[in-house]
């Protein structure tokens, strides 16, 4: 983490408990919000991928970062290599998460398909528990 502070994508921060059971509580009502019935896919799979995003958010905040402005979401996502340890595939896979994400928020709907949303919710409430527990392994003070 420290060449991505010297390089500018990230700044250092301190966090707080309330700041990160701000950040679970995002994520729970996002994990909730997207299991609607009758939603549909491209929200559910935004909602799912919202509620990723702000988990990876509170991980890197409990490490004691924020990222930069520029490419923020890229920087969170691929941060997870970094804090929760995860693998590169899996980092990818989130990555190219948030490309489906941006082409269905920006440029076409009905981008996503309905696998893909069942698979951005399986990792979004795979991320809350691991994030969970990294935490309290890591940063006991910080536990939401």
């Amino acid at each position: 983490m420290q060449n991505w502070l010297k390089s500018g994508w990230l700044k250092q921060h301190q966090s707080s408990r309330q700041e990160i059971a701000e950040l679970f509580g995002l994520a729970d009502r996002d994990l909730d919000a997207c299991q609607t019935t009758d939603l549909v896919t491209d929200w559910r799979f935004n909602i799912a991928y919202n509620a990723a995003l702000q988990l990876a958010t509170a991980a890197l905040a409990a490490a004691g970062y924020q990222a930069a402005r520029m490419a923020h979401h890229f920087r969170v996502i691929s941060s997870l290599e970094l804090t929760l340890g995860w693998d590169k595939p899996t980092v990818e896979l989130m990555n190219d998460f948030r490309e489906k994400r941006n082409e269905a928020d920006y440029e076409r709907a009905g981008a996503i398909s309905e696998a893909d949303a069942n698979e951005m919710l399986t990792l979004a409430q795979r991320l809350r528990t691991e994030v969970e527990a990294w935490i309290a392994q890591h940063y006991p003070h910080l536990k939401p």
